[in-house]
């Protein structure tokens, strides 16, 4: 007696096969963001299995090994003090992306809100977005050596200094987006109808923004991590005894020519997570951009 295979079973291997198809359509049409990703996930994988990634105590003091170059012992050789490199540009990883992170969340959701207010208020517009481009004027790691040095150094002050900069460039964005979408007929339609403010903003306005903010804030974080940096390397950042890349670099650079490494390897981490991130930037807007969809 023979079975007549159930439709479903026959449908199984045509579903695997599609989906793999569309995997793999994936990977060839998107490459930078693929590449970007993997790279921006192995980072943070780094960064939050510190402990288990053969590390030591970032802070501790070894006279004895101080200045030895990269061996079986300290894959990454050790600093002036005797500290482990390796260990203080790994655990250094957490402080950047932390920042960068925070950053790009923070100035994302509050600068959306200001460029939904004053995009379809003109009131707000003429008030609230000259304060924007009154900051925007400033240049950023200006304004934010200008606000660390009223704080206390600390890592969540760095987060605010960054924020603070980042704001206006979203707003500005946002803006553009709401001014073009809101003489739209779905937008006329949904005001015809009796929907209030918050409703017209938020349910049929702020969906349309999410594609043009998602890539700007990969930018806002990828320049918050170089900025932190730079903060820590001129002794406004983080403080001097939370190992950060800007910290090891401003450390070593007295030694630069006896250890290299001091700066050669929190450099290279810090060039290689900017670039991932901005790698997902690029890959972001070309797939979230159906013009340039079109083309693949």
């Amino acid at each position: 007696m023979t079975t007549i295979p159930s439709a479903e079973h026959s449908h199984t291997p045509l579903r695997k096969q599609s989906s793999q198809r569309q995997i793999w359509r994936f990977l060839v049409r998107n490459p930078t963001l693929v590449a970007g990703l993997m790279l921006l996930v192995l980072f943070m994988s780094i960064a939050l299995l510190a402990p288990v990634l053969g590390t030591v105590n970032p802070t501790e003091f070894n006279v004895m090994s101080r200045l030895k170059g990269p061996s079986a012992e300290h894959w990454f050789g050790t600093d002036m003090l005797g500290r482990d490199v390796y260990s203080r540009t790994i655990y250094g990883s957490r402080i950047s992306l932390i920042v960068g992170l925070s950053v790009s969340v923070i100035a994302t959701a509050i600068g959306l809100v200001i460029g939904l207010l004053a995009g379809y208020i003109p009131v707000v517009d003429s008030w609230v977005m000259r304060i924007m481009d009154g900051l925007m004027a400033i240049p950023g790691i200006l304004l934010a050596i200008a606000l660390m040095a009223l704080l206390t150094p600390s890592v969540q002050n760095v987060v605010i200094a960054l924020v603070i900069p980042q704001v206006p460039r979203v707003a500005r964005l946002v803006r553009g987006v709401v001014l073009s979408l809101r003489e739209e007929p779905f937008v006329e339609a949904a005001v015809a109808l009796g929907a209030g403010l918050p409703r017209v903003l938020f349910r049929h306005i702020m969906p349309n923004t999410f594609a043009p903010l998602t890539v700007q804030a990969t930018y806002i974080s990828a320049a918050a991590v170089l900025i932190e940096a730079s903060l820590s390397f001129l002794g406004a950042g983080t403080p001097t005894e939370i190992p950060s890349w800007g910290n090891m670099m401003a450390e070593g650079k007295v030694y630069l020519q006896l250890a290299i490494w001091i700066i050669l390897y929190p450099g290279l981490f810090l060039a290689l997570t900017v670039l991932a991130i901005n790698m997902v930037g690029d890959g972001l807007r070309d797939f979230l951009d159906p013009r340039m969809s079109s083309r693949m």
